[in-house]
């Protein structure tokens, strides 16, 4: 079991984007900045944009001494996804409920690149959390156009016809770029550490 005694950031994300993809650019840029900071990176731990975050972080890890680690929390499926070659530490769960549970034991902040329906999943999970107060003190940022078109249905559909409160929009900030996210890693962090 992983002490939940480190920053760590985990990055939730489509396995099927290449490295080709803008996302998964961005999120190798991400995982190797948190690298060089000593954060940890916490990912579904399988290919897309979780390999890339989880190899950015092993190439931007400073030297071996370095205390930080590259994570995967795996599921159980009836087919096999490879894992990823980039992790320290692989948890395996055998269902969502319990693996989602863990990520949110583990992880300090949340960053949502684009992903399909099991991405979806973690978001609403975590959205969810946060919205009951379930989960404090946890920032989670959407990175790219599918989330922005998410969360403006989500205002139109849910919030403004009654459904939720405007407020719960609230829990979820629209970024950029990887700079953008790097600036709220460093000021939860300061946080985190006061």
């Amino acid at each position: 079991m992983i002490d939940k005694d480190k920053f760590r950031v985990v990055v939730f994300g489509s396995s099927r984007l290449t490295p080709d993809s803008e996302a998964y650019q961005q999120m190798y840029k991400l995982g190797f900045a948190l690298g060089q900071r000593k954060m940890d990176v916490v990912t579904g731990g399988g290919p897309g944009v979780m390999e890339a975050a989880n190899k950015g972080h092993v190439d931007g890890s400073p030297d071996e001494d370095n205390k930080s680690q590259s994570i995967g929390v795996r599921i159980e499926l009836p087919f096999r996804e490879p894992e990823n070659p980039n992790l320290d530490v692989v948890e395996q769960f055998a269902q969502f409920s319990k693996r989602l549970e863990e990520f949110m034991r583990i992880s300090n902040f949340v960053v949502v690149a684009p992903g399909g329906i099991g991405t979806l999943l973690e978001f609403a999970y975590v959205w969810q959390l946060l919205q009951v107060g379930h989960l404090s003190n946890v920032k989670v940022l959407v990175i790219g156009e599918m989330w922005e078109l998410l969360l403006e249905w989500a205002r139109k559909n849910i919030a403004e016809t009654g459904l939720a409160d405007l407020t719960d929009l609230d829990y979820i900030q629209k970024v950029g770029s990887v700079d953008e996210i790097l600036e709220m890693i460093d000021r939860s962090y300061q946080e985190f550490n006061s």
